[in-house]
């Protein structure tokens, strides 16, 4: 990461709430063309959330402490507070001196930006102006939230905007940290369904239909992150969810379907994305 930081735009996407199981099976059954392009391999990495619900998961990750890979093992981290006798903490290992990520590569010289999702991103209490409050710049309106259809196309439009503006596109200008917390996947999903209803609710079947629906659209966001420079991009979930399994709905439980989640990191470079 010594050798990305600074010459990489980032990328950090939370796909909130996405299940590995569901995520593994729409790649592999080719449901999911633009994310299978771009992950090593078409695949997803099997990971552990560092939380089971959104505020504990995103405390971490902007901390630095993104999901863990589900296997044993001491796994250095790419990004990691400057912290006395952290062991995953290596040579590879971008180490700042700030309580969270933003910070850290604010003071490195990234403009950073929160476009948010669910209900801890929304800026209207204390509570959901904690995470936008790390960036320099972060924006939430209704639209980007969970119970619109259209929720992921707005927050595209919305990054567009900010990143193009002030003639950052086209070349030269501040490295841009971009972090999206996705809020499609969160129930209420129901409405991607062609003939969801609220009776029916949501279930797996809602949960892989917006899965879908943010596939279709996460090109465009790939693209405007490769428009200037390559980019180091991160797109993961933070934590799963239950439809019923053991007789467990939601997170924010101790639950395989919560705990493990699917995660990629990879490099695009400039103009890879058309």
């Amino acid at each position: 990461m010594n050798a990305i930081v600074g010459g990489h735009d980032i990328l950090l996407v939370t796909l909130d709430t996405l299940r590995y199981d569901v995520a593994a099976e729409l790649l592999e059954a080719g449901r999911l063309p633009n994310l299978a392009r771009a992950l090593p391999g078409g695949r997803w990495e099997r990971r552990h959330s560092p939380g089971s619900f959104t505020y504990a998961a995103h405390a971490a990750i902007l901390a630095g402490f993104l999901p863990t890979p589900a296997e044993p093992g001491r796994h250095p981290r790419p990004f990691a507070a400057r912290f006395p006798g952290s062991e995953t903490t290596a040579g590879g290992t971008w180490v700042f001196d700030a309580p969270d990520l933003p910070g850290g590569l604010a003071m490195a010289g990234y403009r950073t930006i929160c476009v948010g999702g669910v209900g801890f991103f929304t800026k209207l209490t204390p509570l959901g102006s904690t995470f936008p409050g790390m960036f320099a710049e972060s924006h939430w309106e209704p639209a980007f939230g969970v119970t619109s259809p259209t929720s992921f196309e707005e927050q595209i439009t919305w990054a567009e905007q900010a990143i193009r503006s002030e003639g950052v596109a086209g070349g030269g200008g501040r490295p841009v940290f971009l972090f999206v917390n996705v809020s499609a996947l969160h129930q209420p999903n129901w409405f991607f369904l062609p003939r969801g209803t609220r009776e029916h609710g949501d279930g797996r079947e809602s949960h892989a239909a917006a899965l879908e629906y943010v596939d279709r659209h996460i090109g465009r966001l790939f693209a405007l992150m490769t428009e200037r420079r390559p980019c180091f991009a991160i797109v993961c979930s933070d934590h799963g969810t239950a439809y019923g399994e053991d007789g467990y709905v939601g997170h924010r439980i101790g639950h395989d379907v919560v705990w493990t989640i699917p995660y990629g990191e990879f490099v695009m470079e400039a103009g890879e994305w058309p």
